[in-house]
């Protein structure tokens, strides 16, 4: 379910951060001009219930009709993931045994745009790779490139599904989530984020980049798309969250990640053909599952004790 990405070439741009001094027509990512910032203003009605209800009804539908569509054409292979998280290459080792293996899950995996290329360059990962599309997962295993020993991939509604189902609990090391959380009902993010959670180890980590606010996609919907704040129906029926920072630190926050990073990033998609250069704005973060000291486990023990004692004594 990965969410349409741009396949042009992109062009880092210095990125500045944000501050509560600089949101009058933009973020610290991005200054809005007047005409952007009067076009957002002025569209404030929403997509009826009815029509929501029915986006999210069919959700599964729509992202398995793009990808009948679109088969495994639409995405470029992503081979920038190990560049921008280096928690992804390979660790160098003269011990070339199964305790070098590290356990990755991506979910969104799509057709497999991003994971093909990582299990290509890094011999050392297993993969778990799912999506909402029963489609798009059948054809990752259709792929020349899907091996059974290396990979295993499933269909799975993250908001719904326990990943538990498919992947043994605290046993994964790294998650990627590449433009997914923004194709998820802003009511469901958590319960999405929680599923991750719950198979992630202490200490493990999730990789993140999706859609930031005042991207050039967001600036590009036309009235009647608007489903909430900073929340849009393509005219396929796939759905698209443009993220603040802050909003998506709350979000990890919340169902108990430690945020490492989160900022927002500029590129420029750029078509020399069209003699197009349009901003791009994502947020990129590593959000880290705690691991829970020996001290803190022993207090609540020792916490626990003190009531039943207590208790006891009360009763007698």
């Amino acid at each position: 379910m990965a969410t349409p990405e741009p396949a042009s070439r992109a062009v880092d741009v210095p990125c500045v951060r944000d501050s509560p001094s600089n949101q009058t027509k933009g973020h610290g990512g991005r200054q809005l001009t007047d005409v952007e910032w009067q076009k957002l203003n002025a569209d404030t009605a929403l997509v009826s219930d009815f029509k929501q209800a029915k986006l999210e009804k069919e959700a599964r539908k729509n992202w398995d009709l793009f990808y009948k569509r679109n088969s495994t054409n639409f995405f470029k292979d992503r081979h920038w993931t190990s560049r921008e998280f280096g928690e992804l290459a390979e660790i160098e080792t003269k011990d070339e045994s199964r305790s070098a293996q590290r356990i990755l899950l991506e979910v969104g995996c799509g057709v497999g745009n991003a994971v093909f290329p990582l299990l290509e360059e890094n011999r050392q990962l297993f993969v778990y790779a799912c999506d909402f599309s029963p489609r798009a997962v059948q054809f990752v295993k259709d792929n020349s490139a899907y091996d059974p020993a290396r990979m295993s991939a499933f269909q799975c509604d993250l908001t719904s599904d326990p990943l538990r189902r498919s992947i043994p609990e605290c046993n994964v090391d790294i998650v990627t989530m590449l433009f997914v959380l923004s194709a998820i009902h802003p009511e469901k993010m958590l319960a999405a984020l929680k599923n991750v959670f719950d198979v992630l180890r202490p200490g493990g980590c999730v990789l993140f980049r999706d859609y930031g606010l005042y991207d050039h996609a967001m600036l590009r919907f036309n009235k009647g798309h608007k489903l909430a704040d900073n929340f849009y129906v393509r005219q396929d029926g796939t759905r698209a969250y443009y993220f603040t920072e802050e909003y998506l630190s709350k979000l990890f926050t919340d169902v108990g990640f430690d945020v490492a990073s989160n900022e927002y990033v500029l590129r420029e998609t750029v078509n020399k053909k069209e003699g197009l250069c349009v901003p791009r704005v994502f947020v990129q973060g590593k959000f880290i599952k705690p691991s829970q000291s020996p001290s803190r486990v022993t207090k609540l023990l020792n916490a626990d004790e003190e009531k039943m004692v207590s208790q006891i004594s009360a009763d007698v």
